[in-house]
């Protein structure tokens, strides 16, 4: 008889930990090799965990929506009781830091600095100091928990990446303050950090109205409706969003598609959409205006170098999520298209990676794709700007030729850009707009496939 660790895996690079959602499997089950055990959750990602032995369920070690770091114990599999009874575990029925419940032959838990995600990943607390700090959930929900002010926050010392604060950070400060080693430093108008909806148990919620007797259905929001709402909400209490509307003649590509489109899928084996040849506009206009790839970091403007595209998508359930091509100016039209259809595909069979919607540096959203001629998008924090295409439309048009101006039918689509007032001025924002069209109307229709 052997006992296997299955350890919480590691989902990407700057993923750090995990939400257990839901157990697929008890303390007795028997379970096959590559056979689901558990879902987890890191940010908007669900991901199926599979077990790494065959045997029987021994112990479990965290309960469902226990935050978890990643290489920590999470299950033991005993290898050599296949359909036998296992053995009494214990099974944590208490909630407890990760690093208390994992048994003294599991390895201890690997030191987890939170690192800002992209995104609509992680939140961004706000305080009436004007701070800029970013805050993980899991911080926010100790510090609300704790009655730790957002000016207590900002005073702790972060050891993680950039500076930030860790749950070891605020769990340091918490024991610290308890033990009356250390003066809080609390504002007298400062009051106690509100946590986050989205990690807060859905049994938290209160209903603000009483409905008996009315004619409606009430529908709880389900997580990743909870974390989009939260982000959208921080988004806009973070950033000054001004919109800048332009249009442009897209006819030139509209005519290259519908020509190219069967000897691209034959020759290529992938079908192209209008998105790659939308990024590959935005990527050429990022690099004439590079101050749009950007963040803002207190009072520092952090310019990316690299420029990762992320782009709207639809989940089964009607949700979006942002997954991320990273290097597109890496990419040619080919490679974006592969790109552009793998991780959309993964979005609808709900196979996406939690690295797939990390370290987007823009935004694009095609809102043409439901209908609209245009929209207002809530740029995806902590970038400072995103753009929203509209529906293609055919319309008549002005155009001036050597012969005069003359009236033709065009394949005309609106364009608009939100960006954050506070790093990107009206005229960087409507010039960095005017070179997308500029860069959509200049595409050669006589490009080679």
């Amino acid at each position: 008889m052997s006992l296997v660790d299955l350890v919480m895996p590691k989902m990407g690079e700057s993923i750090m930990e995990a939400t257990i959602l839901k157990w697929h499997k008890k303390v007795g089950d028997s379970v096959k090799m590559d056979e689901t055990v558990l879902e987890i959750a890191t940010d908007k990602v669900d991901s199926e965990v599979p077990s790494t032995a065959e045997g029987v369920i021994a112990e479990i070690l965290f309960k469902e929506n226990d935050v978890v770091p990643v290489g920590t114990v999470i299950v033991r599999v005993n290898s050599g009781a296949a359909g036998a009874s296992a053995p009494a575990a214990a099974v944590v029925t208490a909630s407890a830091p990760a690093a208390a419940v994992v048994t003294a032959s599991a390895p201890a838990p690997i030191p987890t600095p939170v690192v800002a995600a992209a995104p609509t990943a992680v939140p961004q607390a706000t305080a009436t100091s004007g701070s800029n700090k970013f805050y993980s959930p899991l911080v926010l929900n100790i510090a609300s928990s704790e009655g730790v002010s957002m000016s207590e926050l900002e005073n702790i010392p972060g050891s993680g990446n950039e500076g930030r604060v860790t749950k070891k950070d605020i769990l340091n400060y918490v024991a610290a303050r308890k033990s009356g080693t250390m003066q809080a430093p609390v504002a007298a108008t400062q009051a106690p950090i509100s946590a986050p909806t989205t990690t807060a148990p859905a049994s938290a919620a209160t209903p603000t109205t009483n409905y008996s007797g009315a004619n409606v259905e009430i529908i709880e929001m389900d997580r990743m409706r909870k974390m989009i709402a939260d982000h959208m909400v921080r988004s806009k209490a973070t950033s000054p969003h001004v919109t800048s509307f332009t249009e442009a003649d897209v006819t030139n590509i509209v005519n290259w598609r519908n020509k190219a489109k069967s000897i691209f899928e034959k020759k290529y084996k992938e079908k192209i959409t209008f998105t790659p040849i939308f990024i590959e506009a935005v990527v050429n206009a990022i690099k004439k205006y590079p101050m749009i790839n950007c963040s803002l970091d207190g009072n520092n403007i952090i310019v990316k170098k690299d420029i990762n595209i992320g782009m709207a998508a639809a989940l089964p359930t009607g949700n979006l999520i942002v997954p991320v091509i990273k290097n597109a100016d890496t990419k040619n039209l080919f490679g974006l298209t592969k790109e552009v259809n793998l991780l959309a595909n993964n979005a609808r069979n709900n196979k996406l990676k939690p690295d797939d919607t990390q370290g987007g540096t823009f935004t694009l959203t095609n809102v043409g794709t439901f209908g609209s001629l245009m929209g207002t998008p809530i740029i995806n924090q902590p970038q400072v700007a995103i753009l929203a295409v509209g529906s293609i439309k055919k319309r008549p048009m002005v155009l001036e030729t050597e012969h005069g101006d003359v009236i033709a039918i065009r394949h005309m689509m609106y364009l608009s850009l939100s960006y954050d007032h506070r790093v990107v001025d009206g005229s960087l924002g409507a010039s960095f707009l005017t070179e997308v069209a500029n860069e959509l109307e200049r595409f050669d229709g006589n490009r080679e496939i």
